[in-house]
């Protein structure tokens, strides 16, 4: 058990919204997300004699009502809760440590979790976790200093990759930066130093944006699926298709430094249609589409926050529309709520260790 709960460390990360250019990120392209603080996890680290990680009450269960409540779980929050993410990147941070000769001392410490990100929705609810995590694992053992910021996205995606989530570096950016972050993952960046290039923005260039999103909603998971092989097979569609998405990402970010709005309207839409063509409606579902539709019916524009789940909503026309959109998210059975954008929560350590 924990023994000196005054020595608490305790770190939160949000959720993340890709506004514009993903899935490009998973093909060295360019995105621009923010961190939503909307929902967030947050980890607490606790010294302690032995090493502990434990079970979140509702997430990790291991105790139910009966054999078809065990079965209901499972299917509609799959088999694994949050224990596991911290597992992976307490191994990832231990070798990444051993591998570039930066020392730990011999502490002990519990940890714990909780989250509020709804599952499933595409907003990057697993990586919080272990975004999180890892700065308990940072200040614990004093080398945030040590470990440069670029990096840190790579060491939760490889905790990630682990279990084997199929997932890109962008949310793992927005997470560890906060605020709002332009991204280019050149393969010839990437190659040479293991990141991309992090731009960060000011989140006063963003408009007004709303979230819409399912209470039972599909896999976020399974999106990727096909388009990946292709991909890797030289398909020039997909090759072409995704490098055109990549640069709504970098048009995007003259039209918000510019805050012309009727430009982003136009490259959200585009950025959710080039993605529609390339996975079809199939991979991505009926329900997921029907939240980009509904949006797009009452004169919004939108696109997913993620890979489904969620979608990212821009109101051309202001809180007039936006409340007309509300009421028909209501009667469609969707959850409809304004954004919160996270400042950047970099601390002079952390910008330190910048290249």
């Amino acid at each position: 058990m924990a023994t000196d709960k005054k020595d608490a460390i305790e770190h939160r990360a949000y959720a993340r919204i890709g506004l514009l250019g993903n899935p490009s990120d998973v093909y060295y392209g360019r995105t621009i997300s923010f961190s939503l603080g909307n929902f967030w996890a947050s980890v607490k680290l606790v010294p302690s004699k032995d090493l502990m990680i434990v079970p979140h009450p509702t997430n990790d269960l291991v105790q139910f009502h009966s054999l078809s409540n065990l079965v209901n779980r499972l299917q509609s929050d799959g088999y694994y809760g949050g224990v596991r993410l911290l597992v992976a990147i307490c191994k990832i941070f231990h070798n990444h440590c051993k591998e570039n000769n930066i020392s730990l001392h011999e502490g002990n410490f519990t940890l714990s979790y909780d989250t509020n990100i709804p599952r499933q929705t595409g907003l990057s609810g697993s990586s919080a976790i272990v975004c999180a995590a890892l700065s308990c694992l940072l200040d614990f053992y004093k080398v945030r200093h040590l470990i440069k910021v670029e990096m840190r996205p790579h060491l939760i995606l490889s905790a990630e990759k682990e279990l084997g989530i199929v997932a890109g570096l962008q949310d793992r950016v927005a997470q560890v930066y906060g605020g709002l972050v332009y991204m280019d993952f050149s393969k010839k960046h990437m190659e040479e130093v293991g990141y991309g290039i992090y731009e960060p923005m000011d989140i006063g260039l963003l408009p007004p944006l709303y979230l819409i999103y399912a209470e039972n909603p599909s896999d976020s998971g399974k999106v990727h699926s096909t388009v990946r092989q292709r991909w890797l097979n030289g398909d020039e569609f997909i090759i072409s298709t995704m490098e055109e998405v990549a640069n709504i990402a970098l048009d995007g970010r003259t039209v918000l430094v510019e805050k012309q709005y009727n430009k982003l309207f136009n490259l959200m839409n585009i950025n959710f249609d080039l993605r529609r063509k390339m996975f079809g409606d199939d991979a991505l579902g009926a329900l997921n589409i029907e939240m980009v539709e509904i949006a797009r019916r009452n004169g919004a524009a939108s696109k997913f926050t993620g890979s489904g789940g969620a979608v990212v909503v821009y109101c051309p026309e202001g809180s007039s529309q936006a409340q007309l959109l509300e009421d028909a998210c209501k009667s469609a059975g969707f959850i409809f709520q304004p954004v919160k954008v996270m400042p950047s929560f970099l601390n002079e350590i952390d910008i330190g260790t910048m290249s």
